[in-house]
């Protein structure tokens, strides 16, 4: 309990210069660094012909799709022909055609769900010129969208910014330089960084084992920092190489963190300095309007993680019941060196802030411990990866605008902007895509016999083994229960759409909103304006958020995680 506090402390404590950081790359406004990052951007700039002009939201996201359609394609060809003799001294062969699709699609939407093991299926040239590669550039694609939908939504600016400046910044100034640090300190605690080939070495018992080598460390730090999840090892953080002991474990959560939080800091200030009481907003340390977002935020958080703790400490009855002492909790599938507390810690922070990484193994928590994870990635907006959290928030937020306004019959604004029936359209739109995504696409392998024969447990676990695979990958976290046999046609293609229609439409909906009230006209409050920065407000938010979860999932949690759990403890 004592290392969940420091965890928790920590992270509020590196949030707040953290976001202001963002807030000053966002914004294009002076940073201590610029001296050094000024050369090294204007160069990139030179050598791609960047031309750092504004864009409207269509160029923005034309440019973003096809930034990413031009990567993706290298990526994928590299994948196809990764045998050939560079960086591969352990002689790995070229990705099948399907499964190569899945995890390009997977990688450049951030969602890096694994259909293979990287120590088996990747030589260190896949590894490093394809798997870390897009985990930087798909990290910084959705914090630059992320930052245009802020500069939308604050008023200051009649463009979004442009997108190449964007992608440039944040990996230069933000994702690079804290990797550099973050992978260092990994490296300390023995987290392998070399380009050997495997080493063979004979155990105690007497038999011969391989023992995997590559750079492990560089791919560990930027898969945490930029929430993508994807791991060097099949086992992912569950490996002693790739997390060691309980200082990587903190430092990998801390990464997970770091960046998702400190994007909601970033969006007060920017949002809260256009306002007129400018010398009162920018004393504070989030602003008055994130302030609610935040608040639903960690209350979502701490209710999910004190969920997952109870119902993994609580143990298994049925091994209890075989003589088997469950005073430990559900140790199945769990580390020692970390227990149930870190466990269920990761756990809830590796949904919440949608990176996918894991220390143990989703598919043997409990049923309930397992459906935190579960409700985290249908939520979507638990502080979320990559900014996401926050753009799907602020969508609720006009929601729960709209709702109040026609219920108390005040007017529906929003950061100043008049609310009307094509952001509520687009809105709309915007959360209900999520969902549709996620139960069409479950249906549809519960319809099918090339989906049902990847179902290894009969019953309710193997129906929540189909909805947190299509969950994962709608919400472009990565994570999965992984005793579902998904290398298959099947589930390699239908996860591998759903991670692009997760990602992209989404963005693109979210990219319209912020355009159609960048372009309208300021209004100033008035004795009707429903206030958006009020306790009120936040309760008003945190029960619309409610209310569309339990309309849209709650069928299927009963169905899955809790009609298990019953059965269980009967």
């Amino acid at each position: 309990m004592l290392q969940i506090s420091l965890i928790i402390v920590a992270f509020l404590l590196l949030i707040i210069p953290t976001g202001n950081y963002l807030y000053h790359i966002a914004t294009g406004q002076h940073t201590f660094a610029d001296p050094f990052f000024d050369k090294i951007d204007n160069g990139i700039y030179k050598l791609s012909g960047i031309k750092k002009e504004d864009m409207s939201w269509k160029k923005y996201a034309f440019s973003m799709l096809m930034t990413n359609a031009v990567m993706a394609m290298l990526g994928y060809f590299v994948l196809r022909i990764q045998s050939i003799p560079l960086l591969n001294p352990n002689g790995i062969s070229g990705m099948e055609s399907f499964l190569s699709f899945n995890t390009i699609i997977s990688f450049m939407t951030n969602t890096n769900l694994q259909h293979y093991a990287g120590e088996t299926h990747l030589s260190y040239l896949g590894q490093i010129v394809v798997i870390i590669f897009m985990m930087f550039t798909s990290a910084a694609t959705g914090f630059s969208v992320a930052m245009a939908f802020i500069r939308g939504l604050s008023g200051k600016v009649i463009s979004l910014g442009n997108f190449y400046v964007d992608l440039t910044r944040i990996i230069t100034r933000v994702l690079l330089p804290f990797s550099i640090v973050g992978g260092l300190l990994l490296v300390s605690q023995g987290v392998p960084q070399n380009f050997t080939q495997n080493v063979t070495i004979q155990t105690i018992e007497g038999t011969y084992q391989d023992i995997a080598m590559g750079p492990v460390a560089s791919l560990e730090i930027i898969k945490h920092l930029g929430t993508n999840g994807g791991g060097f090892f099949g086992a992912n953080s569950a490996t002693p190489f790739e997390n060691p002991n309980v200082v990587t474990n903190m430092i990998e959560m801390l990464a997970m963190m770091l960046l998702p939080g400190s994007i909601v800091i970033a969006f007060g200030h920017m949002v809260s300095n256009r306002r007129k009481e400018k010398t009162k907003e920018k004393a504070s340390w989030i602003g008055r309007q994130a302030r609610p977002l935040f608040i639903v935020m960690l209350s979502l958080f701490f209710i999910g993680l004190s969920i997952c703790l109870w119902a993994e400490k609580a143990g298994n009855p049925i091994l209890e019941s075989i003589g088997l002492n469950q005073d430990m909790g559900s140790m199945e599938g769990k580390e020692t060196r970390f227990g149930i507390e870190q466990s269920a810690l990761f756990t809830t922070v590796t949904t919440a802030f949608t990176t996918g990484s894991i220390n143990n193994m989703h598919d043997t928590l409990t049923p309930i411990g397992g459906a935190v994870p579960l409700v985290n990635m249908m939520l979507n907006v638990v502080f979320g990866g990559k900014g996401v959290g926050l753009m799907n928030m602020v969508l609720y937020g006009i929601l729960a605008v709209f709702i109040c306004g026609l219920m108390i019959g005040r007017t529906p604004e929003y950061l100043g902007k008049k609310i009307e029936g094509k952001e509520m359209k687009l809105t709309a739109l915007g959360i209900i895509i999520h969902p549709l995504i996620i139960l069409s696409f479950s249906a549809l392998a519960l319809a099918t016999s090339s989906g049902v024969e990847g179902i290894t447990n009969p019953g309710f676990h193997g129906l929540t083994q189909v909805i947190y695979e299509f969950s994962s990958s709608a919400a472009n976290n990565g994570s999965g229960f992984e005793g579902l046999a998904d290398n298959t046609n099947f589930w390699n293609i239908t996860t591998g759409l759903a991670m692009f229609f997760g990602r992209y439409l989404t963005i693109i909906i979210q990219l319209a909103i912020a355009s159609s009230l960048m372009m309208k006209r300021q209004v100033n409050e008035s004795i009707g304006t429903l206030k958006t920065d009020t306790g009120t407000f936040t309760v008003a938010l945190f029960m619309v958020i409610m209310i569309i979860a339990a309309l849209t999932f709650f069928p299927v949690v009963v169905l899955g995680p809790i009609a298990e759990h019953l059965t269980l403890w009967k």
